[in-house]
């Protein structure tokens, strides 16, 4: 899917306003970052993206139609192409990781094939593929509630996985993972964009996961866009003055300063003679 916004703005209940005036265009197959203090209004992006949220002004188009105009049953077509990681997945407690899993089909499987689902999981084997790229595959019968956070984050991921959705959206999905597991989880969400061609944009709190899986970052500050570049042209002082006022530590997964790596020296040319 692409997505065009333009001048998008939401204000939410209270006279909270949460975006002011944000305009992108994220094509088809591109894998976006977005990051920013807390409060930037990087939820509130994604839930409109997701149609989650309807913008209180501006223009937004998904595949060139704005998706608050489609009939009903367009708009159910288009939400079922569009997969959802949240930092706090709505897992039921007591479901079975399996059935959380195939829950991810539910919109392109109709209503009894779900139903039938719930009784007796439609594909274990697609399951477990999906727990097994997060490590979780021998947890495929065990219930929600036995996990912890991190674990159920990476559920939520699987469960998307499984979807195979055109646009991805995950907002803050390894908050409660360590480094390692971190990586490997983003790593995993940028290979399956990678290798099906589909959007990815993700929210993320740590930069050095921005900067390392993502050829493109936006930076978000109060509601608007504060810079939109490819990682090798957001420089520190970009950095430093989006996170200024919430810390003077630009946030990382090991809470350690942010190490670029160096540039890679350029090949001596030969000289002509």
């Amino acid at each position: 899917m692409n997505v065009a916004i333009d001048n998008l703005q939401l204000v939410l209940p209270g006279e909270h306003r949460a975006l002011a005036g944000v305009t992108l265009a994220i094509g088809r197959g591109e894998r976006v970052a977005v990051i920013g203090p807390s409060g930037a209004g990087k939820t509130s992006l994604l839930r409109v993206l997701g149609t989650a949220l309807r913008p209180t002004a501006g223009a937004l188009a998904i595949d060139g139609a704005d998706p608050w105009l489609l009939p009903r049953a367009r708009l159910r077509r288009l939400r079922s192409g569009i997969g959802t990681v949240h930092q706090s997945p709505p897992l039921p407690p007591r479901q079975r990781l399996v059935t959380a899993v195939l829950a991810g089909r539910l919109g392109a499987w109709g209503f009894w094939r779900g139903l039938a689902s719930l009784a007796y999981p439609a594909d274990i084997a697609g399951a477990r593929a999906a727990l097994a790229r997060l490590d979780l595959d021998g947890r495929l019968f065990d219930r929600c509630d036995r996990l912890s956070g991190g674990q159920l984050q990476r559920v939520g991921v699987a469960r998307v996985l499984y979807q195979q959705p055109a646009l991805i959206l995950a907002d803050e999905p390894v908050s409660s993972l360590d480094p390692q597991l971190a990586d490997h989880t983003v790593g995993e969400l940028h290979r399956e964009a990678q290798g099906r061609g589909v959007t990815l944009v993700a929210s993320l709190h740590a930069v050095d996961l921005a900067l390392k899986w993502f050829p493109r970052i936006v930076g978000l500050r109060d509601g608007a866009v504060a810079f939109d570049a490819p990682p090798v042209r957001v420089s520190d002082r970009m950095l430093r003055d989006l996170y200024g006022a919430e810390s003077p530590i630009v946030p990382t997964q090991d809470n350690q300063p942010l190490e670029r790596p160096e540039p890679k020296p350029r090949a001596a040319q030969p000289l002509c003679r």
